[in-house]
């Protein structure tokens, strides 16, 4: 099947009322794990490659995005292809001619006004090439701040999800996004990155109040330690984007560990990242059912 766009997918599921799934991507085996979890529940979802991952690849993103581009393309379900947390402006230049139909460029970490202006030359540079452009804005928890400039802090040093302050505020978010021009707005809302335990608290008034003030798709980052029940109440909230990345690690790496250590002689690497793979599939599944895509019942 041809890639899809991701703002078509997004689009699509706004219209629903249903969440849309973005997994990361980190080796093949996450790819194939992601499309064969998207075609087990029988509903699309996006393939998203990190900054971190294209770092893990020795910079290059040429390799790794040709491996889920083939991927995606050999799926019997719509998949689309996302770069995640981009704060290099040179490999936002390098997506555009990649094959990506849409990034999420971070400027969070930056004091509001620095963000406003990078991410509204992101957003420029982006449309320019029909490049769909997600940004953030608060402190979604889990990722280290960096130093400030200008006598501001970095927005989020040194506080967690739940600390006073980092929550993004509804009205800026309106005026954030207007002034912008992104498709996409990420949120902190309680979530948190790299949580390997699913015991994230969200604030789900806080959802409602930004979906009736930005008139664009909500994103919540940090999936991964989120609860059911809460990821499906902040779809219903207005919630539309659903980060997983952590969730399908622990996946996999349980499996491998799992494997050897039952099986210690092992030396074959196809032996483990098989039921790696497996896990991982099982683990896209389950929240693609969550999001809203499918029933609970699908096979």
């Amino acid at each position: 099947m041809p890639l899809v766009t991701t703002g078509e997918l997004v689009t699509a599921a706004a219209s629903r009322g249903h969440g849309i799934a973005a997994f990361n991507v980190i080796t093949l085996e996450h790819a194939e794990a992601i499309a064969e979890g998207a075609e087990r529940a029988g509903a699309p979802a996006i393939l998203q490659i990190s900054e971190n991952a294209v770092k893990f690849h020795g910079g290059r993103l040429g390799p790794v995005t040709a491996a889920a581009t083939a991927v995606a393309r050999a799926s019997s379900v719509p998949l689309s292809l996302h770069l995640d947390h981009v704060e290099s402006a040179d490999l936002l230049r390098a997506a555009l001619d990649a094959g990506f139909s849409s990034v999420m460029f971070d400027a969070s970490k930056l004091p509001y006004a620095r963000n406003l202006k990078a991410t509204t030359d992101a957003v420029r540079l982006g449309h320019d090439h029909g490049v769909w452009i997600e940004a953030e804005l608060g402190a979604v928890g889990g990722k280290d701040a960096v130093g400030g400039t200008d006598g501001e802090p970095p927005l989020g040093a040194a506080l967690g999800a739940h600390a006073p302050g980092v929550r993004t505020d509804p009205a800026e978010a309106a005026a954030y996004v207007a002034e912008t021009g992104v498709d996409a707005l990420a949120v902190a809302v309680g979530s948190s990155h790299a949580m390997t335990r699913r015991t994230a608290a969200l604030d789900h008034a806080l959802i409602g109040a930004l979906r009736a003030a930005v008139p664009v798709p909500l994103v919540l980052h940090g999936s991964s330690g989120v609860p059911d029940e809460e990821i499906r109440r902040a779809v219903a909230a207005g919630m539309v984007k659903i980060n997983v990345g952590t969730a399908l690690n622990t996946a996999f790496t349980g499996a491998v560990r799992e494997y050897l250590t039952d099986r210690p002689s092992t030396v074959d690497p196809r032996k483990y990242l098989v039921p790696a793979r497996e896990a991982m599939a099982g683990t896209v599944a389950g929240f693609l059912r969550v999001v809203g895509q499918v029933s609970s019942s699908a096979a």
